[in-house]
């Protein structure tokens, strides 16, 4: 009789996959600049644009600028898009989030196009957006992203965009 091994605790499981994201995250320097933070439930991310003054493009509204909130929504698609891949390796054994590290990373979806709908004026707060994966194949991918502030059935802004996905490993 052939023994299964024990399963990890959910909690050991469950740092490991935060640290994998912390470091994607962490490898790209602009998502610091912005400030953006990134909240995992299961396999579902959240992003959020803390709010900062210098964020501001016109301080008689005041609105954010509407190129922080493209950059916003950008980077929402190419992190969800990066982690939804990095979380199917996960998931299929074949990439240990372990071994996710700056010196390993995945390299990032290239932006073919990006077109940003703003719906209404984004309000000195913070900001929250979540993307959506419409399909990823081997080398194309489409994703959609809705941004709100304080209710979430009041859109600020939404975004599709199109990407060259970088090759698979294994």
């Amino acid at each position: 009789m052939t023994l299964r091994p024990k399963p990890e605790p959910v909690q050991v499981v469950k740092q490991r996959r935060d640290n994998a994201l912390r470091r994607l995250v962490e490898g790209v320097p602009y998502i610091g600049f912005l400030g953006i933070q990134f909240d995992r439930r299961g396999d579902e991310l959240t992003a959020m644009l803390p709010f900062r003054e210098d964020l501001i493009g016109n301080p008689l509204l005041p609105a954010l600028h509407g190129g922080a909130t493209a950059a916003f929504l950008e980077v929402a698609a190419i992190i969800e898009l990066s982690w939804s891949t990095l979380w199917e390796d996960m998931e299929s054994g074949t990439l240990d989030p372990g071994s996710v590290d700056a010196a390993h990373m995945p390299p990032l979806p290239k932006t073919i196009d990006f077109t940003v709908d703003y719906l209404r004026s984004g309000l000195p707060r913070d900001a929250y957006a979540r993307a959506r994966v419409n399909r990823s194949g081997r080398r194309y991918a489409s994703v959609h992203v809705e941004a709100w502030q304080d209710n979430r059935s009041r859109l600020f802004a939404q975004a599709t965009g199109h990407f060259l996905m970088p090759p698979r490993h294994g």
